[in-house]
């Protein structure tokens, strides 16, 4: 049943917690409508601004899309993406439409991450992006740290750092054979709030991926926040003797 137990007397963070914990678990699924503001008021025992207040964290977590005279409905569908395809197709076959804008795209020199990743040297493309929804909330900050070659620099003078990053390292000749990735939960600093447009200390998930060509080389190095609103993984292991 949409609407929940009743309950008193809450700020709207905490209104719109148990409305993401509903959204979240599927007690409330993709494409249902929420009651209305008076039906929530009601529910909760608080005003209908302190209703509107929470909708509208719902709103720019990516929870929730709310229609001008009809109300709001859920968008969060929990679905795993396919990130070999890249985040754009991915989030494409989901049905959302995404664009990318460029904080940054420029030649750096960072020895502590050649070190880390035993590269010889400390010459690097950083590309940074935000990705937004069309209409919609950011949902990632990507911090790429792609191998230096004259055809990636040429790439992204050219403008193609505004695509598919996938796409544009194969045309660079830049193919990944083998990866490693790490995940973990982290809280938002004041920097990365105001970049997506969240409050700080908002929990994201944090993806590191290093990719490498078949003979060993570095493809990309890149650094993710992702809002889990849009993004769950799914991993697959086999054992073999």
């Amino acid at each position: 049943m949409v609407g929940g137990a009743r309950v008193s007397g809450l700020k709207h963070e905490e209104i719109a917690r148990i409305l993401t914990g509903e959204i979240r678990t599927g007690e409330v699924p993709y494409g249902l409508q929420l009651p209305g503001e008076t039906t929530l008021a009601e529910r909760f025992s608080v005003s209908r601004n302190t209703v509107r207040a929470a909708l509208t964290e719902l709103g720019r977590a990516g929870l929730i899309s709310t229609r001008s005279g009809k109300g709001s409905f859920v968008t969060y569908d929990g679905r795993p993406l396919n990130v070999r395809l890249g985040w754009a197709r991915a989030l494409q076959e989901q049905g959302l439409e995404t664009t990318v804008r460029v904080v940054s795209a420029q030649p750096v020199q960072d020895a502590a991450l050649a070190s880390s990743l035993g590269e010889p040297s400390d010459s690097f493309i950083a590309i940074d992006r935000l990705r937004s929804i069309v209409n919609g909330p950011v949902i990632s900050y990507e911090r790429s740290r792609v191998r230096a070659t004259s055809r990636v620099a040429e790439a992204v003078a050219g403008g193609k750092a505004a695509g598919s990053l996938t796409r544009m390292l194969l045309e660079c000749d830049l193919v990944a054979s083998t990866g490693e990735q790490w995940v973990e939960v982290r809280m938002l600093d004041s920097t990365e709030a105001v970049l997506l447009d969240r409050a700080p200390g908002a929990a994201f998930l944090w993806s590191r991926c290093v990719t490498r060509n078949a003979v060993g080389e570095l493809v990309e190095h890149v650094e993710s926040l992702l809002d889990p609103a849009h993004f769950s993984l799914h991993f697959q292991f086999s054992a073999h003797e």
